[in-house]
């Protein structure tokens, strides 16, 4: 049996990766053989902590997460993950629970799971775009506060208007 190698994401830098961490350190990674994303959701495709983990992983090795929507989070992203690892001879372990990505079955329960995490994320996202119409007709969601006072908006209009002509000498 290989090298285990963890990954771990949170999607935004307020959250812990702690649970995570210790998730990835009971199931025998080793603390240096855990890779991280932080701020980075499991729709964005660019993260650098899950590139350094595949590039990382050898034939025999296998990828631990602690579950399938802290790896991706649509069903093309986890079948492109997943074929990445067929083609090195990685196996995946999910919470502890081994899947062959070249195993039928397995692939099987695989993409199962990762329906069901894309269903979850779409859920999420039609829970918030409801919660925020809520708030927007009551009145209370009205966007970001501005940067800058109104007395620093003023003062910079005033730096930006045209000087007042002064009649040229002549």
């Amino acid at each position: 049996m290989g090298e285990l190698i963890g990954y771990a994401r949170c999607s935004t830098v307020l959250q812990d990766l702690t649970a995570q961490r210790e998730i990835l350190l009971e199931l025998g990674v080793g603390d240096d053989r855990i890779y991280l994303d932080k701020g980075l959701t499991g729709t964005n495709r660019a993260r650098p902590g899950l590139d350094q983990a595949l590039a990382a992983v050898r034939a025999g090795d296998t990828l631990v997460v602690p579950k399938l929507d802290r790896l991706a989070r649509s069903v093309p992203d986890a079948r492109d993950i997943g074929d990445t690892l067929i083609a090195r001879g990685v196996r995946l372990s999910l919470g502890g629970t081994i899947y062959d990505p070249a195993d039928p079955m397995s692939k099987m329960f695989f993409n199962m799971l990762a329906v069901f995490a894309e269903f979850e994320a779409d859920l999420l996202k039609m829970r918030t775009r409801e919660g925020m119409a809520v708030a927007r007709a009551k009145g209370k969601l009205k966007g970001k506060k501005p940067k800058l006072t109104a007395r620093q908006q003023a003062e910079l209009v005033r730096m930006r208007a045209p000087a007042a002509s002064t009649p040229s000498p002549t």
